[in-house]
C-alpha cells in the first residue's frame, strides 16, 4: 500500500531541511507606521510584514496587496497610517508540527499567498509563501507523475507490444524492399 503525505517522514512544516535555514519573519507592532514597514519590507525584499503583540504572537499580517488595496487604492498617507489600520486581522496561521500538503491545499483554495508559521506557544517562527510549496512539493510531483506514466504504460502494455510488431514489421518489410 502506498504511503500518504501524512504518514511519510519529514512531512511536517518543522521537518522540511528549508524550514531550519528560513529568515526570520520581518515583524512590527500594530502602531507602526506603514512607511516604517514598507521602508523595512524593501530592505529586506519581502512581501509581508507580520503584526505582533508585545508577546511576539501574531495579530496580523500586512502583504504587498494590503498596501496596494487598502493604502494607495484609497489615498492613504503611509506616514500617518497604522499597520492596525489596513492589517488582515485573523490570518490563517500554521503550527510547525503542520502537515505540508494540507496547507498547499488551502493556500490554493482559499487563494492566499503567505502563510505565518507559530510554535506551540503562538509565537511566530517563519514566513511560508506559495513558491516555498511548490519548491518543497516538486519532487513528489515528479514521482507522482513517473508512477502515472508506469501505471498507463503497464496497464496498456497489449498496445505497445501491438504497435512494437507493427514497427518491426514495417522496418523488415522496408529492408526486405530496399534490398530489391
Amino acid at each position: 500500500m502506498a504511503q500518504t503525505a501524512e504518514q511519510r517522514a519529514g512531512s511536517r512544516l518543522m521537518d522540511r531541511p528549508e524550514y531550519a535555514s528560513k529568515p526570520k519573519p520581518l515583524t512590527r507592532g500594530p502602531d507602526a507606521t506603514v512607511s516604517e514597514a514598507v521602508a523595512a519590507m524593501t530592505d529586506r525584499s519581502y512581501g509581508c510584514v507580520v503584526v505582533v503583540d508585545g508577546d511576539d504572537k501574531v495579530i496580523g499580517i500586512v502583504t504587498e496587496r494590503d498596501i496596494m488595496n487598502k493604502l494607495v487604492g484609497k489615498g492613504l498617507d503611509p506616514t500617518s497610517t497604522k499597520l492596525s489600520e489596513i492589517m488582515t486581522t485573523d490570518p490563517r496561521l500554521a503550527r510547525e508540527t503542520d502537515e505540508m500538503l494540507d496547507w498547499l491545499r488551502m493556500m490554493s483554495n482559499e487563494r492566499f499567498r503567505r502563510l505565518p508559521v507559530v510554535d506551540e506557544n503562538g509565537r511566530i517562527k517563519a514566513v511560508f509563501t506559495q513558491g516555498d510549496f511548490v519548491s518543497y512539493t516538486w519532487p513528489d510531483l515528479m514521482a507522482q507523475m513517473r508512477n502515472i506514466a508506469r501505471a498507463q504504460l503497464s496497464s496498456n502494455f497489449h498496445y505497445v507490444l501491438i504497435g512494437g510488431g507493427i514497427l518491426i514489421y514495417v522496418l523488415a518489410m522496408i529492408v526486405v524492399l530496399a534490398g530489391n
